[in-house]
């Protein structure tokens, strides 16, 4: 296998910070999304985020031409039906999701790896109704956010995965800086599944909204436990309706086990519009 033209769907945070760390490996990156419109605007963001790091010293103007000319922005038609990898980084909705894989899997090259961030939906469960040959180039890819920057990419293999495809996938991250690691098919996997305990005890320790006790709860885990970013801080940077959504997902495909119950101050941030960074007001205020 070889990765010269990969496909992000979904450009969203995630799926930019996605396409801008391939484009950035020197890798031809097409980035779709429902909107075109909005993607292109996803690209700007791109070319700003290229242009920073330029002005930063942080990379080369020679670079950030290559790295720009690496990505472009198509249709769904537009594709590469050629690529070697499609990465699917849409809404966590597993309807729209699966819809998606049905029409990639008609139009792709049977060579063509079709790879899932899902940060919880398991993957043998998102294959269903692909065909059986795809069935063995399908698995998870899931990133972190930014992309840019985390160097962690959980590589998640379903049961008719070729265990092959996920080797290859795990050296060839690894050999680009990432770190790789695969894991088992379960919900939330590794990262999202510990990390419920800690947004969920963080929730049930403040109970019901007030910036002064999640600001308390935030310090105490940066500077007793040493975080990096208290519980907080990291759902407003994530977005708290992403957070809530993921939370609902792990809750109910490990069957309600109260260990993952959502908490109902999620419900009543997102309700109440406040999403954390991205509109301007979470746990905290911010301007934008």
């Amino acid at each position: 296998m070889k990765i010269e033209k990969v496909i992000i769907i979904g450009a969203g945070t995630m799926g930019q910070g996605i396409a801008q760390w391939f484009a950035q490996q020197n890798v031809v990156t097409e980035m779709v999304d429902q909107s075109h419109d909005f993607a292109k605007k996803s690209l700007e963001k791109i070319h700003q985020s290229f242009d920073k790091l330029e002005s930063s010293g942080k990379l080369l103007k020679a670079d950030v031409e290559t790295f720009k000319k690496n990505l472009s922005v198509k249709t769904f038609e537009e594709i590469d039906s050629t690529a070697d990898l499609v990465v699917e980084a849409i809404i966590e909705d597993l309807s729209a999701k699966k819809k998606l894989f049905a029409d990639l899997d008609s139009k792709m090259s049977a060579a063509t790896v079709i790879a899932s961030n899902t940060s919880s939906f398991p993957i043998t469960l998102m294959a269903q109704g692909l065909s059986s040959e795809r069935k063995k180039n399908f698995l998870g890819l899931h990133f972190f956010n930014p992309a840019t920057i985390m160097k962690l990419v959980e590589v998640i293999n379903g049961m008719e995965t070729d265990k092959s495809l996920s080797a290859f996938l795990i050296n060839w991250f690894n050999e680009k800086k990432k770190i790789a690691c695969e894991c088992s098919d379960s919900p939330g996997f590794i990262v999202n599944r510990v990390a419920r305990n800690f947004y969920g005890e963080a929730l049930r320790a403040v109970e019901s909204y007030d910036e002064q006790k999640c600001r308390e709860v935030d310090t105490v885990m940066k500077e007793v436990g040493g975080f990096k970013m208290g519980p907080f801080e990291l759902m407003d940077m994530i977005g708290i309706d992403i957070n809530y959504s993921v939370t609902e997902s792990v809750y109910n495909a490990f069957f309600q086990e109260a260990r993952f119950k959502p908490h109902r101050l999620q419900r009543d941030m997102v309700a109440a519009g406040r999403l954390g960074k991205k509109s301007g007001k979470g746990f905290y205020n911010y301007e934008l």
